[in-house]
């Protein structure tokens, strides 16, 4: 994408050009956004109020016509209200940046609409990251910002105790397949009216090492002539039973400079796909006057010229809330020896 206007000559971009550059510039999509597991919510508003209902669905039974019919009961329901995280990050276009500087590979001068454009998919691959970070993390049970704070606990939230799953991959007389099962008829039984097409789990290397080369996975694949975690590279997914494992090895760097790893280190999480309405990243208006009221993009960016005339501030923003509605059914993964 190249971007055409001049920003040092008139007003350059309006809100609504630098947003849809921002968002048309090519991002990388960690795994969670490849799988499409959070399905992108815009709302007008800064918070978000879901109702948690603890009653259940009941099958309908039939009855002779002109029957009384079936009464609905009355559910206990809970509001709850989540504030929008406000992600804002800020860059500058300076002069010296644009002159006298030639293009890449070429004899010209660079155009400032390149240096826009880098710096725009620069400030983009942040908020691309800092996206992935959270929805994973969120995934886990725990949101969290690109400083490491937490800002909800969804099982906390939800009152629902968070369900894990000891493997003992350490004990080579153990039962991985028992373990599996285990995970999938605990998600099966928290569906509660949602509908799924296959359960996934997202493991460390650590956890993922450990699986493959446990006796009983072993055994399960010593005479199986297609994809074989014995003999092939199997990190991005292979099915063990109910299940299918892959190995995810992300890591972000926070903005205190520390690293923190996408999944814990010797665990993974489980969690249900093709889902309705389980996971969802709700998406807030920017924090101006122009864009109140109106419905949350994913990402904003914005230009603001310096009163002295030496540089174009470039403004970016998104508002993400990447929410579990139903945290029951992801399932932590770990090995206790």
């Amino acid at each position: 994408m190249t971007v055409v206007v001049n920003p040092f000559v008139g007003q350059g971009f309006t809100l609504a050009e630098m947003t849809e550059a921002i968002q048309l510039l090519p991002a990388p999509k960690g795994r969670i956004g490849e799988l499409g597991l959070f399905r992108p919510e815009p709302i007008a508003h800064r918070n978000v109020i879901l109702e948690s209902v603890e009653g259940e669905l009941r099958l309908l039974p039939a009855v002779t016509p002109g029957a009384p019919a079936t009464v609905a009961g009355r559910d206990s329901r809970k509001l709850r209200s989540f504030v929008v995280p406000h992600i804002p990050h800020d860059d500058v276009l300076l002069p010296e940046e644009v002159q006298g500087i030639r293009a890449f590979g070429k004899q010209e001068a660079d155009p400032v609409a390149q240096v826009l454009t880098r710096k725009l998919a620069r400030m983009r691959a942040k908020h691309a990251q800092t996206l992935e970070y959270m929805r994973t993390k969120a995934l886990s049970g725990v949101l969290k910002d690109g400083a490491g704070n937490t800002l909800y606990d969804w099982h906390a939230e939800f009152g629902i105790d968070k369900a894990s799953v000891d493997f003992k991959l350490g004990d080579a007389s153990g039962d991985v397949m028992k373990a599996a099962i285990q995970v999938a008829r605990h998600i099966e039984e928290h569906l509660s009216g949602e509908t799924m097409s296959g359960i996934y789990a997202l493991v460390s290397p650590e956890f993922f090492d450990r699986l493959i080369a446990h006796k009983s996975v072993k055994e399960a694949y010593a005479f199986y002539a297609a994809t074989n975690p014995l003999r092939d590279d199997v990190r991005r997914g292979f099915r063990f039973g109910p299940i299918v494992f892959e190995e995810y090895a992300g890591a972000a760097t926070l903005a205190n400079g520390q690293t923190d790893r996408f999944i814990a280190q010797g665990e993974g999480i489980a969690f249900p796909l093709g889902t309705s309405n389980t996971f969802a990243t709700y998406f807030a208006p920017a924090n101006l006057l122009e864009t109140v009221n109106t419905l949350g993009e994913e990402l904003y960016a914005r230009q603001v010229p310096r009163a002295d005339g030496r540089g174009i501030d470039i403004l970016t923003e998104s508002n993400p809330l990447p929410i579990v509605k139903r945290p029951a059914l992801t399932v932590r993964l770990f090995s206790s020896n």
